[in-house]
């Protein structure tokens, strides 16, 4: 596994990470047992970062972790986790210090571990961004110097809050989702500003949430019918010549060396073995073009996420 200096944190993380949601049964039931051989397989082929979230199956994702971390050195991995979204309603995020301190000592009861390497602020369009810079962050800060977590982060599907956030407050870390993928790469035009700023990098949904696939993204997806259309065609064209538009979608998003890692989900010891080895190989240059011509009508069209002003 190749791996990549982590930012600022002196850490080096493998290029792949293990993404947590589909432990939590997001995208579609998981036999728990399976489940636990996924981290362990996941570890063994040399990922060594975990992401998570107390939302993903709404506690159940980590409950599951927790189980498959129990028989793991602990300096086997690093592990990622989040705070203030709860459930699917905007009623179910909270941002408040006394929320997200909670939150954190659950999850650590849950996960069975001693530290969070990185605690990030989950969706934080949801929020007030005063309230997360003035109260959210802060709060992390003393979770951190009590040795409950090493890194800070945030997350957001909105690239634009990244700066708005950042350009206040340090973080440590941050999380970008469906924007450095074949059919939306506008996470790079952010790398040079992340980059200055020294955080670590996190890409997620490299196949933005399962757009682009041969089964397609599920029906609470938020693409638009274009896009949808697009990336279908795509799959098909990918299926035409030999392949799937999954792989190729992988080995783009690992290719950027200015991303530290990208995290993707699995929910079978399988599957992460399969990941692993494409994501490995280079992608084919040729086909990639063609993609990116048929991607090329929705290239980086988006959806609003969260509240009106923070999109």
């Amino acid at each position: 596994m190749q791996l990549r200096k982590l930012g600022n944190t002196g850490l080096d993380v493998s290029i792949l990470a293990l993404g947590g949601s589909s432990l939590g049964s997001v995208f579609e039931p998981i036999d728990e047992n399976e489940g636990i051989r996924t981290v362990h397989t996941a570890i063994e082929h040399g990922i060594n970062l975990i992401d998570t979230a107390p939302f993903y199956g709404l506690t159940t994702a980590e409950t599951v972790l927790g189980k498959a971390l129990r028989d793991i050195p602990r300096d086997k991995y690093f592990l990622a986790t989040k705070v203030a979204r709860y459930g699917y309603k905007e009623a179910d995020f909270d941002f408040s210090a006394e929320r997200v301190t909670r939150s954190v000592d659950e999850s650590l009861t849950r996960l069975g571990i001693e530290h969070i390497d990185f605690i990030q602020v989950h969706d934080m369009e949801f929020g007030s961004l005063n309230q997360i810079v003035e109260e959210t962050l802060p709060a992390l800060r003393k979770l951190q110097a009590a040795g409950k977590a090493r890194f800070v982060g945030i997350t957001a599907l909105p690239l634009k809050l990244f700066r708005q956030i950042m350009d206040r407050v340090d973080v440590d870390q941050i999380q970008s989702y469906c924007h450095y993928c074949l059919n939306d790469s506008s996470l790079a035009d952010h790398l040079p500003y992340f980059h200055e700023k020294g955080v670590a990098i996190f890409n997620s949904a490299p196949l933005s949430m399962r757009l682009l696939s041969d089964t397609g993204a599920p029906d609470w997806h938020p693409a638009s019918p274009e896009l949808r259309a697009a990336c279908a065609k795509a799959a098909r064209y990918c299926n035409e010549h030999g392949t799937d538009l999954a792989t190729l979608a992988l080995q783009f998003s690992v290719a950027n060396p200015g991303i530290h890692t990208t995290i993707v989900g699995a929910a079978t010891s399988k599957r992460i073995v399969q990941n692993i080895r494409e994501a490995l190989q280079p992608c084919d240059l040729n086909l990639l073009a063609e993609v990116e011509k048929i991607l090329a009508p929705v290239k980086n069209q988006t959806w609003p996420s969260g509240r009106t002003e923070n999109n």
